[in-house]
């Protein structure tokens, strides 16, 4: 192992860096979202943001180098980001304030059971297409 890296951080999620057509828009929606599940504000420079959650953050970034104006979630790639949410009463709170905060709830019809009957989770899609999902413990 190298200087400061333990057998426990190996293979760990370092950070996850996500290019945004609009950062303003971004950091309104993710920065609300990232705040209520415990991530910290932790990098800002002129076209980013990122937040911290313990050893691993993610990076909102508006690119000079992006091909496109637009994600597609539906395209290869990246189609969504699952996040731990907390208890069920946990997650219906955020889910019953998301939209004030740039998010829409995905297939309502079968929320909270989207994932299975199994599950309790909510899918969020915000203003620029990109999609989260949030599960609760259910133990």
């Amino acid at each position: 192992m190298g200087a400061g890296r333990s057998a426990l951080n190996v293979g760990a999620l370092h950070h996850v860096e996500v290019w945004v057509p609009s950062l303003d828009a971004a950091t309104t929606s993710w920065g609300w979202l990232l705040g209520e599940l415990g991530w910290t504000p932790y990098q800002r420079w002129p076209a980013g943001r990122s937040w911290r959650l313990g050893p691993t953050y993610l990076v909102l970034e508006e690119s000079p180098a992006l091909r496109g104006p637009v994600h597609d979630r539906f395209a290869p790639g990246l189609n969504h980001l699952a996040f731990h949410a907390g208890t069920p009463a946990a997650m219906d709170r955020l889910v019953a304030a998301a939209p004030g905060h740039g998010w829409e709830l995905l297939f309502p019809d079968r929320h909270p059971h989207a994932g299975g009957p199994q599950t309790y989770c909510a899918y969020l899609s915000d203003t620029q297409g990109y999609e989260v999902e949030l599960v609760a413990d259910l133990d």
